[in-house]
């Protein structure tokens, strides 16, 4: 399902992310779900009497709606490297798509939170110029992520000098 650009003869190459980030956020979405679900239970069970403990269910319940909406989200994340750009595209409902010309990048970061690196993944924020253009890519592996930014960095670089 590639798509490319109005009068672009080929589509991009399409990189999608690895499932580190998946399991990240469906472990946390676990980790909440059992926090509000026993919170929810314990409130209305002592507050309300214990039929209403029963209420704890629509945790789970929205947990699983969650947990598709998390896989849907997931897969629409992916980037493209091109000649003169950079595409990132996103969005299940709604799709963004963003390019992001080399010769704008004015800074490429690497950054990776405690629960980041726990699954072993990194992300690079992109900023330009424009605010509008700034750019993330999320859940990459930390090789990767440097491996992005180092060519990232290197063809800013070189296209920005004949400005």
């Amino acid at each position: 399902m590639d798509t490319g650009t109005v009068g672009e003869t080929a589509s991009p190459g399409w990189v999608g992310l690895p499932g580190g980030l998946l399991a990240l956020r469906r472990v946390l979405l676990a980790v909440w779900t059992v926090l509000f679900a026993v919170a929810t239970g314990v409130l209305a069970g002592l507050l309300a009497g214990p039929a209403w403990a029963a209420l704890a269910l629509v945790w789970p319940a929205a947990a699983a709606w969650g947990w598709v909406l998390l896989g849907r989200n997931w897969r629409s994340w992916r980037y493209a490297e091109r000649a003169d750009d950079l595409l990132i595209s996103r969005g299940v409902l709604w799709r963004e798509q963003t390019v992001v010309p080399y010769g704008r990048m004015q800074l490429v970061e690497v950054t990776s939170g405690p629960l980041e690196r726990r699954f072993g993944l990194a992300s690079v924020q992109l900023h330009t110029a424009a605010a509008a253009t700034d750019a993330k890519i999320p859940g990459l592996a930390p090789a990767e992520a440097e491996r992005l930014r180092d060519r990232l960095t290197a063809l800013g670089e070189s296209r920005s000098a004949g400005l």
